[in-house]
């Protein structure tokens, strides 16, 4: 039986391009793309801005959890006509060049750790999803978030590859960048999202494999619309 709105999960490790990956598909596909990673980012820049965060990188989740219990981190997404993308609003502050920087990269595992915040995102995340017609893209999407989604990727590249691509993105947007100080943040977010004990990145046991080292952008796109017509069409 032919399904109309399917949920694909995109997960993977840090800076492989699963927010581009996940980004076309949805474009292709007239779905909606959810980016959950921009959700933890931005309850991260919440909790640097207020001081939760101290400088050896412990966070106080004593006031985070009841800043988040009392409603006062409120994070949605608006549509950028001009640029035709999505962007992270933080408390109806466009915040999305701020979450992307190497300061946040560096604390957001830290933060993403955490049961309570894990706890209220994923119900976010379940709300926006649950009509189906959507790409969603982060670390436990297939695992914990839609562990029944109609079709699963878990996208990886060789951390060499993925800090070049980082570096790129950052001099381009004008930031300062240094290559051996983001190949060390991703290798140090690999092992911590590999490692901690609440929703693991992990590949789900029925998730496709989509390795894009050696790939391009268009052929990677190409490969999974072939899949997602395949669960589409059957």
């Amino acid at each position: 039986m032919k399904k109309n709105k399917i949920i694909i999960a995109v997960d993977g490790h840090s800076s492989c391009g699963k927010s581009t990956l996940a980004k076309a598909i949805a474009d292709y596909f007239s779905y909606t793309y959810i980016d959950t990673g921009a959700m933890y980012r931005a309850v991260t820049l919440y909790a640097f801005n207020e001081g939760f965060i101290s400088d050896n990188k412990i966070v106080d989740e004593e006031k985070l959890q009841l800043a988040i219990k009392n409603g006062d981190v409120n994070i949605d997404f608006r549509l950028n006509e001009d640029l035709n993308k999505a962007e992270t609003f933080l408390n109806n502050i466009n915040v999305e060049g701020d979450i992307r920087g190497l300061e946040i990269s560096s604390l957001v595992s830290q933060v993403a750790v955490l049961g309570f915040v894990r706890e209220n995102l994923v119900f976010q995340q379940r709300k926006m999803g649950e009509k189906g017609g959507i790409v969603m893209d982060g670390r436990d999407i297939g695992t914990v978030v839609f562990p029944t989604a109609d079709l699963k990727i878990f996208l990886t590249a060789r951390v060499d590859v993925r800090a070049e691509r980082r570096y790129k993105q950052l001099i381009e947007k004008g930031k300062k960048a240094d290559f051996e100080s983001i190949k060390k943040n991703l290798e140090e977010r690999d092992f911590i999202d590999s490692n901690r004990e609440i929703a693991p990145l992990k590949q789900a046991e029925d998730a496709v494999l989509v390795d894009n080292s050696d790939i391009t952008r268009k052929e990677q796109t190409e490969l999974v619309v072939g899949m997602v017509n395949k669960v589409i069409n059957k």
